[in-house]
């Protein structure tokens, strides 16, 4: 097993491809890989099968009954995403098969060990993240054709139908959308040091574009996402086992270490985009907010954190404030505007998708004879006021909203 050897490069101001970042797709791994080589059967056969064996309770024990592969014939960095993602959707779904009350405190080895050896080769943990949910689980329908939302499919799925489907979808296009600004931000960073105040306030402009981009994008989730959906069977198998009243004791990963391990659930804010327009624009978030960001940012690939490492060396905006320029200024601003601008929406729809189905949830539970398991719809309690990163969700997106405003230059 061994992950592709990046080509040394000479170390240009910020190369996209330094960081396995893409020039068309940004952070999303390019046209991923949907088959494992022929030896993977087993992992692919349940992968594949994933939401009828959960809805049937009978994933656990085919499970149970998967031998156990040795990781030594994956090759490259496409087939171990692949074999990251199938695992991760295997795993999740194994923990909540039986929803929150019949979790389990042990994950099998025939399954943690390969798990947790692929995650050491990609430097991720071994959880579903959404460099697997979104990044790495997508394919084109027609190769020939564009990426739209009727050309896309994901590879591998979990209960939810349609709506997991949306879910994931729409959160790939919010990536997508963001592409010129990435490309962006490497223009800006290349400007500031000659001072080409012209092609900073165009690098400026253009990312304000995409931000806005990005929001438009986000506001498709309403077009494919039902509420009752997304909170009563999708959310728990985004849920994680650190800071989780239902699994407070982590999960013991069988033949890796005998100690629980407690990871969290997926995140938008694993997402390595929002991180790398915040460092750029110098974004200081509040001391709690930061810690769970900077936390969060251990969920990303590793090449993906480096960039964002290496944009806070930048000082675009000691460069912008020196500079005494308007129009600079006003295009900085414009950034930050959008980028505040896109958080108040992401407040919007998790009201949607999470308060609002939260207390239509509450009502039900109330209801006599509600029946237990995800796919029996029942919701989970765990979380009601958390997002499956673990974060108090409401606090913080406000937090990390209300800092983003403050980052505005005045004039």
């Amino acid at each position: 097993m061994e992950a592709s050897g990046d080509t040394e490069e000479p170390p240009l101001p910020l190369a996209l491809t330094r960081f396995q970042v893409s020039e068309e797709f940004g952070f999303l791994l390019p046209d991923p890989l949907t088959e494992l080589p022929a030896p993977y059967g087993p992992w692919m056969d349940i992968a594949h099968e994933l939401p009828r064996l959960i809805e049937s309770h009978q994933l656990r024990s085919h499970v149970h009954q998967m031998p156990q592969l040795s990781t030594q014939q994956l090759r490259g960095r496409e087939e171990l995403h692949l074999a990251h993602l199938v695992l991760s959707f295997i795993t999740m779904g194994y923990v909540w098969q039986e929803g929150e009350e019949g979790t389990v405190q042990v994950l099998p080895q025939n399954l943690a060990v390969p798990y947790w050896e692929v995650s050491q080769a990609l430097g991720l943990p071994p959880i579903l993240s959404h460099a697997d949910f979104v990044l790495a689980n997508w394919r084109r329908k027609d190769p020939n054709r564009p990426l739209e939302i009727e050309n896309l499919d994901t590879i591998i799925t979990l209960p939810g139908g349609e709506s997991l489907r949306g879910f994931i979808l729409v959160t790939l296009l919010v990536e997508k959308a963001a592409v010129p600004g990435i490309k962006a931000i490497v223009r800006a960073l290349g400007a500031i040091p000659q001072c080409d105040e012209e092609s900073l306030h165009r690098a400026l402009e253009e990312l304000a574009g995409a931000i806005q981009a990005m929001s438009a994008a986000l506001r498709r989730m309403h077009d494919y996402v039902d509420p009752e959906v997304f909170y009563s069977v999708i959310r728990i198998f985004l849920s994680g086992w650190k800071d989780n009243p239902a699994m407070p004791h982590g999960l013991v990963y069988e033949g890796v270490s005998p100690e629980p391990m407690a990871f969290s659930g997926g995140s938008a804010a694993q997402s390595t985009v929002l991180h790398a327009f915040d460092e750029l624009l110098g974004i200081c978030h509040r001391q709690d907010s930061a810690a769970f960001l900077h936390r969060m940012r251990h969920y990303m690939p590793p090449a993906h954190r480096a960039f964002v490492e290496e944009i806070r060396r930048a000082s675009l905006r000691q460069h912008v404030l020196s500079s005494g320029d308007a129009r600079l200024r006003a295009a900085f601003n414009r950034c930050v505007s959008e980028l505040a601008a896109f958080r108040s929406y992401h407040i919007t729809i998790v009201t949607k998708y999470i308060a609002s189905a939260a207390a239509r949830a509450k009502a039900r539970r109330a209801e006599p004879g509600a029946r237990g398991g995800p796919s029996a719809g029942r919701p989970p309690a765990a979380l009601e006021a958390q997002g499956t990163g673990g974060s108090h969700i409401f606090s913080f997106l406000k937090s990390v909203r209300d800092t983003t405003r403050e980052g505005m230059i005045s004039a």
